[in-house]
């Protein structure tokens, strides 16, 4: 699928994976709309043919107002990127043995898979309207999962479990969309140099890198960019999940 001359959605736009996807998309010439809250907007840096909007992707109303502003860019939306994640780390049982609040474990969950499927549905919405493409092609949305779905750590369960969620979304709603000519896609990173890393010492980081079998470093976020981007334009890869990880299997710590 071409993406030049197109409209993007790209949530979490705003620093790490998405803000590296969406300078990429308006790189091949999309107008890309980059969903965010509005305190890390106000933290991101100028980029030509990204459109910042400020959003809480658990909120439908929210979402249905911004997908509507990009739906109405005068190019036909036909990409979605879900970046938006948080990834709070919290054991099932405290130091005390007691359970750990309930609220923690709802939140990651809420905005992990709750919040992807919300865009999803709200942008399918809008992208079955468009034009058709050849063989009946309207557009794309890629998701974003983990390594944490399959082997999640000690600490993890919150985010595994909204991970594995996303992965358990996947096939149904390339199914579901298909009559739409909507493609549904995954990336699974490993681990990636993002703002999620930035309460990680430099030596815990070295850490991390060397358990990366090859190449034995860090992640950066363009290279999932450049993964985004290819499964876009990639028009026959649908219902698929990709690992991104250098063939890392996370050990239980």
């Amino acid at each position: 699928m071409q993406v030049e001359n197109t409209a993007a959605i790209v949530t979490g736009g705003a620093s790490g994976l998405g803000a590296a996807t969406a300078a990429a998309l308006a790189a091949k010439g999309a107008t890309v709309f980059a969903f965010d809250l509005a305190g890390s907007i106000e933290k991101a840096p100028a980029v030509a043919g990204v459109h910042y909007v400020p959003v809480d992707v658990t909120d439908p109303e929210q979402v249905r107002e911004a997908v509507a502003t990009a739906a109405s860019a005068g190019v036909p939306l036909r990409t979605v990127v879900n970046c938006a994640g948080i990834g709070t780390a919290s054991r099932i049982l405290n130091k005390a043995g007691e359970a750990n609040d309930l609220a923690m474990y709802a939140k990651v969950v809420q905005i992990n898979l709750i919040g992807s499927y919300n865009v999803l549905a709200l942008a399918a919405e809008q992208i079955a309207k468009t034009p058709e493409l050849e063989h009946g092609a309207r557009g794309v949305v890629i998701n974003t999962a983990s390594v944490a779905a399959f082997e999640g750590q000690v600490g993890q369960a919150a985010y595994s479990s909204s991970k594995g969620g996303i992965l358990g979304l996947q096939l149904p709603a390339a199914r579901d969309l298909a009559q739409y000519g909507i493609r549904v896609n995954t990336i699974a990173p490993g681990i990636v140099e993002t703002p999620m890393l930035a309460g990680v010492s430099e030596e815990f980081q070295k850490t991390l890198a060397a358990g990366v079998p090859f190449p034995k470093r860090l992640a950066r976020p363009d290279e999932y960019a450049q993964l985004a981007c290819f499964l876009v334009e990639h028009d026959y890869i649908n219902g698929e999940v990709v690992r991104m990880d250098g063939a890392l299997r996370m050990a239980p710590r």
